[in-house]
């Protein structure tokens, strides 16, 4: 393959508990594919139960890349992964297989098949002293912040609010700006399986983590605490920092449940909103996983996108 080539790269994507584990492992089973996973909760070692990783008997039945790559107290950025999955992608086909990128990061997904885009540097002294102010601020008040500074990027998440107010005001430039004036074409471009099953999501959440916490989910934080600084990275994966404070007694478990329903459903709206206003609707397949039709809608869709990925590959 020709370096600088887009490549026609199959995703399965959708709000988090939506199903795209299981419908990929199905895949799994009629095709030989490497599952790229795009979960920026994932990558962090130790961190497993909070994070729905696929089991041992998943990952020893499918190859996966994405997951366990960091320690809890290293950072990652989404540029990276865009990099090590660019990687990966070769090393998936060269074998044999099929790369299928799994995951509901978005920053992720923008990284790997948006122009790429190489961020300004910033003054490390003056960033980390803004951070420090910006770490005392809600998500409302970051997208309030964004909005006055950078108005296309005010609604993401918090950490691309955060580079955005970061870049607009020690540059005083827009990143969205910066990214159209400074992007070069991407190598990979996607075909996109967005899985959701509508208003169901909301009870398929609070099943998984009631699975969650029944299958050790406590045990898991408090070794972790012993392990894991308090301010590593890691724990802003969502639901960490409330089971944190549920080990060290300041809520119960009753209440650390209901917080963190709270924290995923609205991580799941996020996530639904940028799959809704970010991708482009001519390269998306939508799947209902409850729908009886499912089988038959993803076999449909893997027929007209691994052809694409094949021909690419010549």
């Amino acid at each position: 393959m020709a370096g600088g080539d887009r490549t026609i790269v199959p995703v399965i994507c959708g709000p988090t508990a939506s199903g795209k584990s299981a419908i990929a492992l199905w895949l799994a089973k009629r095709a030989p594919i490497t599952v790229i996973a795009a979960d920026s909760r994932q990558i962090y070692r130790g961190f497993d139960i909070g994070t729905a990783k696929p089991t041992a008997i998943e990952r020893a039945a499918v190859p996966h890349r994405g997951i366990d790559l960091v320690a809890p107290t290293e950072r990652y950025s989404a540029a990276t992964w865009a990099a090590d999955a660019d990687r990966w992608i070769d090393e998936a086909r060269v074998a044999g297989r099929e790369p299928i990128v799994v995951g509901g990061t978005g920053f992720y997904l923008r990284a790997l098949f948006e122009p790429l885009f190489h961020e300004p540097e910033l003054d490390q002294a003056r960033r980390h002293a803004l951070q420090r102010v910006l770490a005392q601020l809600s998500l409302s008040d970051l997208a309030r912040w964004t909005q006055a500074l950078d108005p296309a990027r005010a609604h993401f998440g918090r950490t691309q609010l955060l580079r955005a107010i970061e870049v607009a005001l020690l540059t005083g430039h827009r990143l969205s700006v910066l990214h159209r004036e400074r992007a070069r074409p991407a190598r990979r471009t996607a075909r996109y399986l967005v899985v959701d099953p509508g208003p169901a999501l909301a009870t398929r959440i609070v099943d998984r983590l009631d699975a969650m916490i029944a299958g050790g989910w406590v045990n898991e934080v408090q070794r972790l605490t012993r392990e894991v600084p308090g301010d590593a990275p890691a724990w802003k994966a969502t639901g960490y920092r409330v089971m944190r404070d549920c080990v060290r007694g300041a809520i119960d478990l009753s209440a650390a449940r209901e917080q963190i329903l709270i924290e995923t459903r609205q991580y799941a709206k996020r996530q639904r909103t940028w799959l809704r206003h970010q991708l482009d609707a001519g390269l998306v397949t939508r799947v209902d996983p409850l729908a009886d039709s499912w089988p038959e809608q993803v076999e449909q869709w893997w027929r007209a996108v691994a052809p694409l990925s094949e021909a690419r590959r010549a």
